[in-house]
């Protein structure tokens, strides 16, 4: 191990999304900034999450709308439809992770661009209060700095209390996936869960979604819950409801998995079981040798300004939980930055985390911001509220034998009918909601709503006319 201690004003330990974008943004103030990085730079989300999942989800839909082609009058001297699919899953795979590989790339050109020192290891805080890296090389440096920010993300839950639960994986693992199971189970009802299962069953594996309740997206408003549950079912995603895993066994001859459950039955011959039953932070960098606090849910507690209770020290992120998305992390890195490096108006900078938008890449996509209309009543009271929904079949479902929902419900709240909860359900959803996501995060009415006139003829359209 070394015995220099190199010094920092800023040191980052994670590099992801908001580590990444919380480091870039304090060099560019000028602060001797390092980043310390276990695996590879851009987290979860670039590796293993949103980016390779929505290039999953474009495969997805696009199979699904291939097989719309015939019906438009396209292609009609080819069979296009579900039962004559093929997916070359590991040409696929190549292609996707050679796209990761070049965005690891473009990450670190953008650090070295901003000169912020990059240590790819383990990072540790030591009784002294600095943090000693365990490089690739099996050497060890130990750094301090004038300020650190603790970014180290999360990590799947497995339920090690059931029995053969490491006969499966989770949502990292299938990425890793080199061929496409014929028959997958996947087991919870998160967005993660619903995402996944939505791919596997558009790419026309036989899925299996196992859900302990009635819906799926539980955190999310109940015409989210129900719209997406409903047409999983209807479209031929086996949703076993109100179920539980009680063991996994594994055929040795044939490779097979026996996945049986609660209610004594058993879903037979299964490629691959993935869990999707939540995440934890990723801890292991030695927060009790300085004394950082955590909560019940073993996540860092940090404050409105990212402040721990250790001074100097930050965190931010999934290792939090506050809102586990990534452009929150990148807006709380860059803000805290700021704060920290940046001009005197910023002293007081922090990211305001109410009005967050936030969608699913579920098959239609949904999307919400604001609260629920179930805890709109719960603030303000049922005869505070008034709550506007809409229910149609998209135009572009005109042509086509199978339809898919669309679902919107504006929750308002006073005398004024102010926004308070958006939940939408159908194509597009996530572009839409991110132009609605302003308006509802500048304080927009239902009134201000109604003042804008309509784009025909789009579904979105609806959002302005509703009555």
């Amino acid at each position: 191990m070394s015995t220099n201690t190199k010094h920092y004003d800023y040191l980052v330990i994670g590099g992801g999304s908001g580590g990444v974008a919380s480091a870039r943004r304090a060099a560019s103030y000028g602060a001797k900034t390092l980043l310390v990085e276990a695996k590879a730079l851009g987290g979860t989300c670039v590796n293993v999450g949103c980016v390779p999942k929505k290039v999953m989800w474009y495969a997805s839909d696009l199979a699904t709308r291939v097989s719309h082609a015939n019906e438009y009058g396209l292609y009609q001297n080819l069979p296009l439809d579900k039962e004559h699919l093929t997916f070359n899953w590991p040409e696929f795979k190549q292609k996707r992770d050679a796209y990761v590989h070049r965005l690891n790339g473009i990450y670190q050109k953008n650090l070295e661009k901003e000169k912020v020192d990059v240590v790819f290891g383990w990072a540790r805080f030591n009784k002294d209060g600095n943090v000693e890296v365990q490089k690739r090389d099996n050497t060890t440096e130990v750094y301090s700095a004038n300020h650190i920010l603790v970014a180290t993300g999360g990590k799947a839950i497995f339920p090690e209390n059931i029995p053969g639960f490491e006969l499966g994986t989770d949502s990292d693992g299938f990425f890793r996936l080199e061929e496409q199971p014929k028959k997958v189970v996947v087991v919870g009802a998160g967005y993660i869960g619903i995402e996944l299962a939505g791919v596997f069953h558009g790419l026309e594996s036989e899925t299996h979604l196992v859900v302990r309740g009635e819906t799926v997206l539980r955190k999310f408003d109940e015409c989210i819950q129900n719209t997406i549950t409903d047409h999983y079912v209807k479209e031929g995603i086996n949703v076993h409801k109100l179920s539980k895993i009680v063991k996994v066994e594994k055929n040795v001859e044939t490779n097979k998995l026996k996945i049986h459950m609660n209610d004594s039955k058993s879903i037979d011959d299964v490629d691959e079981l993935i869990w999707t039953i939540g995440r934890k932070s990723h801890l292991g960098m030695g927060s009790e040798n300085v004394g950082i606090k955590l909560n019940s849910h073993d996540q860092i507690i940090a404050d409105e300004y990212q402040n721990t209770n250790v001074p100097n020290i930050y965190s931010l992120g999934d290792v939090v939980g506050k809102v586990e998305l990534t452009p929150v992390a990148i807006a709380a890195g860059r803000k805290l930055s700021n704060r920290l490096f940046g001009p005197e108006k910023f002293r007081n900078d922090k990211l305001d985390y109410e009005n967050v938008p936030s969608v699913i890449f579920s098959h239609p996509e949904a999307g919400s911001i604001g609260i629920s209309e179930k805890e709109a009543i719960e603030k303000y009271g049922k005869e505070n509220i008034k709550v506007y929904n809409s229910k149609f079949t998209a135009m572009y479902y005109a042509m086509l034998s199978e339809k898919s929902p669309t679902r919107y419900k504006i929750v308002c709240a006073g005398p004024n009918e102010k926004v308070v909860g958006l939940h939408i359900v159908g194509d597009s959803s996530a572009e839409i909601l991110q132009g609605f996501g302003v308006a509802i995060k500048m304080g927009a009415t239902k009134a201000d709503f109604d003042n804008c006139v309509a784009i025909h003829p789009t579904s979105a359209e609806e959002l302005v006319t509703m009555r």
